[in-house]
């Protein structure tokens, strides 16, 4: 069964560089949404495996995104993993206090992304 994996990113340039990190992985459906509010409308559509967002973007930023998620029982548990240009230990600790798995910031390496896909959806047995 494939995983799933939601990336909210208004920028349309890094959502494709993410999804052509997560290409590089078997068995990965990627849905995009470019701002917070579009996302607010797919996740009730879809069950992700992982949630991938940036924090500044229109309307409903990542922050807000995520709080609303870890409210809701349905994505309570899911991994969710920050990429940001905001790359102070502020944002990072507020990202990571309101629920989030990781924070990377941008630029970011794509193996390490891949790195943190696979530990947090392949563990090693």
């Amino acid at each position: 069964m494939p995983f799933k994996v939601l990336v909210v990113d208004d920028s349309r340039s890094t959502r494709e560089f993410i999804v052509a990190a997560l290409e590089q992985l078997d068995g990965f459906n990627v849905v995009e949404s470019a701002s917070g509010f579009e996302a607010l409308k797919v996740l009730p559509r879809h069950r992700f495996d992982l949630i991938i967002t940036d924090i500044n973007m229109p309307d409903i930023n990542g922050l807000e995104l995520i709080s609303f998620l870890k409210k809701n029982p349905n994505y309570r548990e899911t991994p969710l993993f920050i990429i940001s240009t905001e790359g102070s230990e502020v944002d990072r600790n507020r990202g990571l206090a309101l629920g989030a798995s990781e924070y990377l910031t941008k630029p970011f390496d794509p193996d390490a992304l891949i790195a943190l896909v696979r530990r947090y959806l392949l563990p090693e047995p």
